[in-house]
């Protein structure tokens, strides 16, 4: 097996398992009276035992260097704070009051919402290509959020506020690790992350009653936990490996898909016409991002194309 087919195994099965996690979450909040905050903080503090530990036994001295330093240790609490705790609540907050598929493609409004930053942060215009990546993003949106009609939502306001949310809480969980991912592994950063995040949330967790679940429920919790979170994480960052962001970029787009067949097939779940194509309009803008259309002007000599 090639390296850029392994690296395509690897990101694709990675994005995938977020994708079954997301029905998964769907249909316990459709079927049991479990709260997200209770799902967010078991997923968040076993997984980031788990990789905290598997972290430990693979980098130890890394591991030190992240929690003997104040700038690291900084950067690691805002990140765990602002990025991996406030973009797992929202994410399941928004499935639950929305479904999986929309979701998952309102979170792949990210890349907007970081060329905003940047273009602010830089203090100049976003290039040509990315007002058009916005612009795109805002049609999908509307016809995701409307169903294509101006008098009407087809998502309530609650649903619609939590998804833009996640996709601005995915945007700062893509920005603010950058710092530490330049010296550590990507694992110690996301395994430790999630154990702050973890810990934050244990009162919550040891204060809420334990909710009254089926086996198949805890079955569901722990696939959440263990394939959705832990082996999800490791799989596509290890793809990065063998294969471009871009290409990973591109190939994540199998986590809407995979959560849209499952939910749609074994949930019930329906989609209008406008919410297909507003979600292809979505995964649209992130495609444009992914694509290295810098590489092909040197071939191609696209004339305005910044």
């Amino acid at each position: 097996m090639s390296k850029q087919t392994k690296g395509i195994l690897l990101a694709a099965s990675g994005a995938s398992l977020w994708g079954i996690s997301g029905a998964a979450a769907q249909y316990l909040f459709s079927t049991t009276t479990i709260s997200n905050t209770w799902l967010v903080s078991i997923r968040l503090l076993v997984a980031g035992v788990l990789l905290t530990l598997w972290s430990l036994l693979k980098f130890p001295h890394q591991v030190k260097q992240v929690i003997s330093s104040r700038f690291n240790l900084k950067f690691l609490v805002l990140f765990a704070v602002l990025g991996m705790m406030n973009s797992q609540l929202t994410y399941f907050l928004a499935i639950k009051y929305s479904n999986a598929p929309t979701t998952t493609v309102i979170q792949y409004l990210q890349p907007v919402f970081i060329i905003l930053w940047l273009a602010l942060a830089n203090r100049q215009w976003p290039r040509r290509l990315d007002r058009i990546s916005i612009l795109i993003a805002l049609v999908g949106t509307f016809f995701l959020a409307t169903g294509g009609h101006l008098n009407q939502l087809a998502l309530t306001p609650t649903a619609l506020f939590w998804g833009i949310w996640c996709a601005v809480a995915a945007a700062l969980y893509t920005l603010l690790p950058r710092p530490l991912l330049q010296k550590f592994d990507a694992l110690i950063v996301c395994g430790l992350a999630m154990l702050i995040s973890g810990v934050l949330l244990l009162p919550w967790l040891v204060t809420t009653p334990l909710p009254h679940l089926s086996t198949w429920d805890w079955v569901l919790i722990t696939y959440i936990v263990i394939g959705g979170t832990m082996f999800a994480y490791t799989l596509f960052l290890q793809s990065i490996r063998y294969i471009s962001p871009a290409a990973t970029g591109i190939l994540s787009a199998f986590e809407p898909l995979v959560a849209t067949l499952l939910a749609v097939t074994l949930l019930g779940t329906c989609l209008t016409l406008a919410a297909v194509c507003g979600s292809l309009l979505i995964l649209l803008t992130t495609f444009l991002q992914a694509i290295p259309f810098q590489k092909f002007k040197t071939f191609i000599h696209f004339p305005h194309l910044k």
